[in-house]
């Protein structure tokens, strides 16, 4: 197995030592207020939604997790048969070790081999060659294609990246890339000025990625020889890295720490167009197998078509108009951030 591979399996053993699922979060700091009187009826259609031409059944969506190696292959596969079933979409890991071992690629392409209707997003770093690019999504048949901003994690890995001039080999890939593009952070947010950045160089949908659930940071630290952990707090939450998203009047999906349909309802509130869910998901399927997550994400669906008929809403669209109120830590964030001239 390859240093890369090798790399993979211990990012997934990882994520699971660390996986907590009772850990609070950003999420648990917004509050929707409820309508008394919603005058709504559940109805599953009220959930579905359109992206890059395909239909969904649900505005959630398995987030960016692994490939490259024996263990994540399986994972792919398991993940792509759940996603056809669910009819919900699905992005992989990274495929940036395709540039060097082209024989990793069965390990992704299993996703769409299970789904080959559905959406499936590809992954790379911004360092991948451009032409490297597009024959990754050419190859895994991808309908998008994530661009993953990760500067933390990699300062934390060992072995990790130390060139972190990225935008212009981005705006190569882009030239090169047939399909949409996606900037997407791994778990520590976008500060406004960066997104502003990349609007002002025409990247024009984003997944904004918050900390509140898988650290990095944490993981590359349990395989660093010397002490990082002071890297692990250097994020900004989901919910406040959505808002400055949302001042700035981008296309973003929500993910970062979800862990329940309410979760998903507070994303799309936050102005979400899908919210990803990536370490809840795995260890679901860690813990409960294939027809594990598959009842889970069907129950999700439907709970998440009550709640939309709990708060009065028949369309995802109309979730931004729900009133909000925030605990006063957050509040206190919003105000020293969101508020500060854009």
């Amino acid at each position: 197995m390859s240093k890369r591979s090798e790399r993979k399996e211990e990012h997934l053993a990882l994520a699971q030592m660390f996986f907590d699922k009772e850990r609070q979060n950003s999420f648990d700091q917004v509050h929707l207020l409820r309508p008394a009187l919603p005058e709504a009826k559940v109805d599953l259609n009220s959930i579905k939604i359109k992206q890059f031409g395909k239909d969904l059944a649900a505005p959630f969506f398995i987030e960016a997790m692994t490939g490259g190696s024996q263990k994540s292959k399986l994972i792919n596969k398991q993940l792509g048969i759940i996603a056809a079933k669910t009819k919900i979409a699905m992005a992989l890991g990274s495929a940036s070790i395709l540039v060097k071992e082209q024989d990793k690629l069965d390990s992704f392409y299993q996703a769409r081999n299970a789904n080959p209707d559905g959406l499936i997003l590809a992954n790379i770093n911004p360092l991948t060659p451009a032409k490297s690019a597009e024959k990754i999504v050419t190859s895994i048949e991808a309908d998008a294609l994530q661009i993953h901003l990760n500067t933390v994690q990699e300062a934390a890995m060992p072995e990790g990246e130390r060139n972190f001039q990225w935008l212009d080999n981005m705006l190569a890939i882009r030239q090169e890339v047939t399909k949409p593009i996606i900037i997407k952070e791994v778990g520590f947010g976008f500060d406004q000025d960066s997104l502003l950045k990349l609007k002002n160089a025409g990247f024009n949908l984003f997944d904004v990625a918050g900390s509140g659930g898988t650290n990095f940071a944490e993981i590359e630290n349990h395989r660093n020889d010397h002490d990082v952990s002071y890297l692990e707090d250097i994020g900004l939450s989901t919910v406040l890295t959505a808002l400055i998203a949302n001042k700035l009047d981008l296309n973003y999906y929500v993910s970062g720490g979800v862990r329940s349909p309410l979760d998903v309802l507070k994303g799309l509130s936050l102005g979400g167009k899908m919210v990803g869910v990536a370490n809840f998901f795995l260890q679901t399927l860690n813990k409960n197998g294939e027809n594990g997550l598959f009842e889970l994400i069907e129950n999700w669906k439907n709970e998440l078509a009550i709640l939309m008929a709990v708060y009065g809403k028949s369309k995802t669209e109309e979730l931004t108009n729900i009133k909000k109120y925030y605990d006063l830590e957050l509040l206190n964030q919003i105000k020293q951030i969101l508020l500060q001239e854009l």
